[in-house]
């Protein structure tokens, strides 16, 4: 993916056609890193989105709306008193730097006219949203960095704001062809490095894109170009700024498979042999493009605290169960001490006084054996020793038998729960797990809270067939949708000896296809620990043959009659239905 310079340009020339006069409507501030600006222009209202997240940082214009929280954050507030219905005056990106300044009039409380600018700074982890008074000093941020954090800028109220140092990278927009040929040249590294390494807001992708366009292997070293070469790179290089210049884009995305693989506010070409769609929205593009990252990226960080108890506690059983195994094998010495106290009542009379062994026949193996003795005692105070000593190991072996199985059940469920939070898109999902690590007694209910209301429900596809396929997101779900949802006709799905979701596919009685089957089983796979596999085993059987044990954990089940098949996880081909 390339959120670079030219994909910024391209968003400011989309801004400027769609906002530019428009004035600010709402202001909400939806996370603590995003804003949500609603702007009423010609002919209705957009929104345009912003965040500064240190993963997904983005700017575009969307259709969606997101929910605030019921107090809004004190940046938020602030926006809200400066710039309601602030007139959008500019829309600008300097050089091809990958920051955007929104520049805006108000009038203040004296009725007087003023000037603001929002300066949106998407830059990885330091990425940032400023609010800046006409004299370019800041008067806030969504993010406030000291001089304990950063050196080389402060971004904090009373502040100068300037652009961060670009690392003496030089404006693409700018150059010139000599300038362009003498400075590359020079350079003794790939080409493509030296593209990107020299010039602002051009993206190791575009370097590549560059040098293709150019007919050169971008990995190739500066120093091996000759005259033809620099020629045809320089072409290659001013044909795309002068696009950038004139505002001629062409977002697209490539594909590989049914996944999006890379985007770029510029047509791809080095990419001819993958499937690639334009579009005529680079909003429209990067919504599409981000949805499901940031969706997945929102809920891992919001899982944070659930996915360290789970690790936790994981970690420490595995401890425990590996003392454990290491105590089982202890015991193993058990019934040989018990043989010695038996041969020693059996031969006992035929040891010399202050013996250190005592040789004797085991009649259980006709074999020989040396019993080492303590010369201090009797022969029966030996053996009454060894039977001490036997059923001490006996009873640790009794009760390591139980614990074991009560461990290794705990490490499962665990596991089962990291699944879970792995599988769950949205905080409802995240709801249903707390739940369970709750009355698990991983995490203590706060006093007089109430158990939390529910309402995540199993994933829910329709095969190419037509037949209804669900999924379970988390333990409590598996048990519902197999023990209380799928009938004794239904078909269950489970990746093989490892945790996963439980699949039921709807039969009504009817005799599946092998394409539901196996459809099925992908479904299987992807929501298990299978899923970055090439290929994952899967059992399936009939609902009636799958039962659960008394006492075992949610989602626990056995089976005896089943089938297996060997499948990828590629789900790309199904319907999600949306109810």
């Amino acid at each position: 993916m390339a959120f670079d310079g030219v994909t910024i340009a391209n968003i400011v020339k989309e801004l400027n056609d769609t906002l530019l006069g428009g004035r600010i409507y709402k202001i909400a501030q939806p996370e603590t890193d995003e804003l949500l600006l609603t702007i009423k222009v010609n002919g209705g209202q957009k929104r345009l989105f912003i965040s500064a997240g240190a993963s997904l940082p983005l700017i575009y214009l969307t259709e969606n709306n997101k929910p605030s929280p019921l107090t809004a954050p004190s940046f938020c507030m602030l926006l809200r008193k400066h710039l309601q219905n602030a007139r959008i005056t500019g829309i600008v990106q300097p050089g091809l730097e990958r920051i955007v300044q929104i520049e805006m009039e108000h009038l203040n409380e004296l009725g007087d006219l003023c000037s603001k600018k929002l300066v949106v700074e998407i830059m990885g982890k330091h990425s940032n949203i400023i609010f800046v008074n006409d004299e370019n000093m800041i008067i806030d941020s969504i993010k406030h960095i000291s001089g304990m954090v950063s050196s080389v800028r402060e971004v904090l109220p009373g502040r100068p704001y300037f652009i961060p140092d670009t690392q003496d990278k030089q404006n693409p927009l700018a150059a010139d062809r000599e300038a362009f040929i003498r400075t590359i040249h020079g350079k003794t590294m790939p080409v493509y490095k030296a593209l990107y390494g020299t010039y602002t807001g051009i993206s190791p992708l575009l370097s590549q894109e560059i040098c293709f366009r150019a007919g050169l292997d971008g990995d190739y070293s500066t120093a091996s170009l000759g005259e033809n070469h620099m020629g045809r790179l320089s072409d290659a290089f001013f044909s795309v700024m002068d696009a950038v210049k004139n505002g001629s884009f062409q977002p697209n995305i490539v594909y590989e498979g049914s996944a999006p693989a890379e985007f770029a506010a510029l047509t791809l070409t080095m990419y001819s042999d993958s499937e690639r769609r334009e579009f005529s929205s680079v909003s429209v593009l990067l919504e599409q493009y981000y949805a499901q990252k940031n969706a997945v990226t929102r809920i891992r960080q919001k899982s944070v605290d659930l996915r360290k108890i789970v690790q936790t506690a994981l970690e420490r059983n595995i401890k425990k169960y590996d003392l454990q195994l290491r105590q089982m094998k202890d015991t193993e010495k058990r019934d040989k001490y018990k043989v010695y106290g038996e041969l020693l009542n059996t031969y006992g009379y035929n040891a010399e006084p202050g013996a250190r062994s005592l040789t004797a026949l085991n009649y259980y193996t006709d074999e020989e054996i040396t019993i080492p003795l303590d010369p201090a005692l009797t022969p029966s105070e030996n053996a009454k020793k060894y039977f001490e000593k036997y059923n001490k190991l006996k009873r640790t072996y009794e009760a390591l038998s139980e614990l074991t199985l009560e461990v290794k059940a705990e490490i499962e469920h665990l596991e089962s729960v990291s699944a879970s939070l792995d599988i769950a898109l949205a905080e409802e999902d995240l709801v249903q797990i707390k739940e369970e690590l709750i009355e698990s007694g991983y995490i203590r209910r706060k006093g007089g809270a109430k158990k939390a209301k529910i309402t995540s429900r199993p994933f829910h596809y329709i095969s190419s067939d037509g037949y209804h396929i669900y999924v379970g997101k988390n333990n409590y779900q598996n048990e519902e949708l197999t023990f209380r949802f799928a009938s004794g006709n239904d078909w269950w799905f489970h990746a093989k000896n490892m945790p996963g979701s439980h699949v039921i596919v709807k039969s009504g009685g009817a005799e599946l296809p092998d394409r539901t089957f196996e459809e099925a089983a992908r479904l299987a796979a992807y929501y298990s620990k299978a899923r970055e596999q090439d290929k994952a085993d899967i059992d399936y059987t009939e609902k009636k043959n799958v039962k659960k044990p008394n006492g075992a954990k949610p989602g626990f089940v056995i089976y005896h009659t089943n089938y297996s098949m060997t499948i990828d996880s590629d789900i790309s081909g199904l319907q999600l239905s949306e109810d």
